[in-house]
């Protein structure tokens, strides 16, 4: 393990992919002051995988543990190069999941394996929109998240309404998720 006190990057050493340590722990102290976060992190990197899984493996008192598979973090067009981008889009949504968690004030969600497809995306929405917002896009995948949230929750003008509030949000709520989601699937069964 190796790392900057705050941020510690597994494996010791890259061998099969090529990313610069010292860009990816920077991008993940650059995302914990800009989420609010104040505890360590454990960067566990599979880079025996080109696939993208990323998860939230813990949230201890003072240590996060994210799991991500090397693909999750890699440039499409470089394979086996770290694509800052894309790693603050995957990283920054999973901490922005951990720090709404571990905020009273947001509620209680239900664990990643227990929380409905609907439900995620419409969380997935509401990170992005604050990850853009804050400027860690190079581009804005606005786009792309509206098509993924309409198709888990219609393509109806509701579903829309509640996809830009989650989008441009602030300060929202898991009710608040709950109701936005509920919102646009009652449009669609009526």
């Amino acid at each position: 393990m190796s790392g900057s006190g705050r941020v510690t990057i597994e494996p010791e050493e890259f061998k099969l992919v090529e990313f610069d340590r010292d860009e990816l722990t920077a991008l993940v102290e650059q995302l914990l002051d800009a989420t609010g976060i104040e505890r360590s992190v454990t960067l566990e990197v599979d880079q025996t995988t080109p696939l993208g899984h990323a998860e939230v493996r813990s949230i201890g008192d003072d240590r996060i543990v994210l799991h991500v598979e090397s693909g999750a973090l890699e440039d499409p067009r470089k394979l086996r190069k770290l694509s800052p981008s894309g790693a603050a889009t995957v990283l920054g949504r999973l901490l922005f999941r951990v720090g709404d968690r571990i905020d009273p004030a947001f509620g209680d969600p239900p664990a990643d394996g227990d929380m409905s497809l609907e439900l995620s995306a419409a969380w997935d929405v509401y990170a992005a929109g604050r990850l853009v917002r804050l400027g860690f896009r190079h581009f804005d995948d606005r786009q792309r998240r509206l098509y993924q949230f309409r198709t888990r929750h219609g393509f109806t003008d509701a579903s829309d309404a509640s996809f830009d509030a989650l989008w441009s949000g602030d300060g929202l709520t898991w009710a608040d998720l709950e109701r936005l989601s509920a919102d646009a699937l009652a449009s669609t069964n009526a």
